[in-house]
């Protein structure tokens, strides 16, 4: 079944492969506490001991790291349909 055409189709692989990559290696960063990404977690308010700021940052870089691998499944999927899309795209035009 057609749903949309061969540029679209392609530029979703693209999107989704590039999206893939990028949120991957950044739950991986997140997942190894990167300090660069400090500022990207959410910590606000205000600690008692430096061990209650320290809990809730591991606590936001861990959960921010499963945000970035549930998005990249979600680009997987957008790559198995962008895929079989181009795969029927590329099919109907051979046979024509």
């Amino acid at each position: 079944m057609k749903i949309c055409g061969p540029k679209l189709s392609l530029c979703g692989l693209i999107i989704s492969t590039w999206g893939i990559i990028q949120l991957i290696l950044m739950g991986i960063f997140y997942y190894v506490q990167s300090v660069a990404l400090s500022e990207d977690i959410a910590l606000e308010g205000e600690y008692n001991t430096i061990e209650e700021f320290y809990s809730l940052a591991e606590r936001g870089y861990l959960q921010t790291a499963y945000n970035c691998w549930i998005a990249a499944l979600f680009y997987i999927f957008t790559l198995v349909i962008s895929g079989h899309q181009f795969y029927v795209n590329s099919r109907a035009s051979s046979t024509m």
